[in-house]
């Protein structure tokens, strides 16, 4: 689930592109058609573009899913509970460490 977002392509390049696909979705004999059309025209994979798409349409509401901002609020939050856990679980081996070397210690009278 840690997928990298690639800066291969600018913003500007990925909004032109998926505004072009919605621009010529209706030419074409389907999104599938318009989508393989123009990632031939701007020099990326279909499937990239594809999946650039399929934000768009969440981000406008026109198919089910978390938004752009609702994922980075996601993420944002992740990193929030992570830093926390990494923590405890030092603390945690932490603990017992110590609790071990006091068991091991000599008995003094």
């Amino acid at each position: 689930m840690t997928k990298q977002r690639s800066a291969k392509y600018a913003p500007e390049v990925r909004e032109r592109a998926v505004r072009m696909v919605f621009e010529h979705e209706g030419e074409q004999a389907s999104q599938w058609a318009a989508i393989n059309s123009t990632a031939v025209k701007i020099g990326c994979n279909p499937e990239t573009l594809r999946n650039w798409v399929r934000q768009a349409e969440r981000d406008q509401g026109k198919r089910p899913g978390p938004t752009t901002d609702e994922q980075e609020r996601i993420k944002a939050l992740e990193r929030e509970v992570r830093e926390p856990r990494q923590a405890n679980e030092i603390l945690r081996k932490a603990s017992a460490y110590f609790a071990q070397a006091e068991l091991d210690r000599p008995f003094r009278k």
